[in-house]
């Protein structure tokens, strides 16, 4: 394996690891449908149709994977989602 492809290997497993993490939504007894989709529209730029689905998955399942990406991409949009008083984290 040449030094370029080497270097291509590297970087393409760096970026296929730094994209990885995952912001879930759970479910909780004080939240309307209305502000979680709402919010997730606001915050994790989501359609209407998206953020309704997901709000259904975290009401149903009690949780939702609701954006994927790197931690500091999702560090601030999980941060907006605790502040409008949902439960969320980044894993």
């Amino acid at each position: 394996m040449s030094t370029k492809e080497k270097i291509r290997e590297k970087v393409s497993l760096k970026q296929a690891t730094s994209i990885n993490n995952e912001i879930i939504v759970f479910n909780d007894d004080v939240n309307t449908f209305d502000h979680v989709i709402e919010t997730l529209i606001r915050v994790c730029e989501h359609t209407p149709e998206q953020a309704e689905q997901c709000s259904l998955i975290v009401h149903y399942n009690g949780k939702c994977t609701v954006k994927t990406g790197s931690y500091d991409q999702l560090k601030p949009q999980c941060t907006q989602l605790l502040e409008a008083g949902l439960s969320a984290e980044i894993v």
